[in-house]
């Protein structure tokens, strides 16, 4: 059964979050029956039976291994359409397809990564102006084109 025919989801109806396991679903399933149950609730027999209907609809789909990753799926897939649908303007604007921009702190690595390559930089100029001056070269050369002082 589509999670979209449905006015809940299974897991909601089993009152239990999508990473329950098979023995959960089990007891989940024996006591909600015993609430739910036409001949042992004190709800009307039609609100009664059609909640027990739910119930045992929701047990068959999530007790079967496979019938459960295809409604899984499913539901992954109506919350993704459902979160397209309400995001805000500049989101929807967005190319699909195509990360959104995210702003972080710098991780410890990239501020070490940053530092190295600021000390190969100054010890690579100080190594370029120390050579020079050993060599006894000039530093700096006016233009050919610059008039004379």
């Amino acid at each position: 059964m589509p999670p979209s025919g449905s006015r809940s989801s299974h897991y909601a109806l089993l009152q239990l979050p999508s990473t329950a396991t098979p023995e959960q679903l089990r007891q989940a399933f024996r006591s909600l029956s015993k609430l739910y149950h036409p001949d042992t609730t004190a709800l009307p027999k039609d609100q009664a039976a059609d909640s027990f209907l739910q119930l045992r609809q929701a047990y068959a789909v999530l007790s079967n291994p496979e019938s459960r990753r295809q409604y899984d799926a499913e539901l992954r897939q109506e919350l993704l359409l459902a979160s397209r649908s309400v995001a805000p303007p500049a989101l929807r604007l967005q190319q699909p397809g195509r990360p959104l921009p995210v702003r972080r702190a710098l991780s410890g690595g990239e501020w070490l990564a940053l530092l190295l390559l600021a000390l190969a930089l100054a010890l690579s100029l100080l190594l370029g102006v120390g050579l020079a001056l050993a060599r006894g070269v000039e530093l700096a050369r006016l233009p050919s084109w610059w008039p004379p002082a």
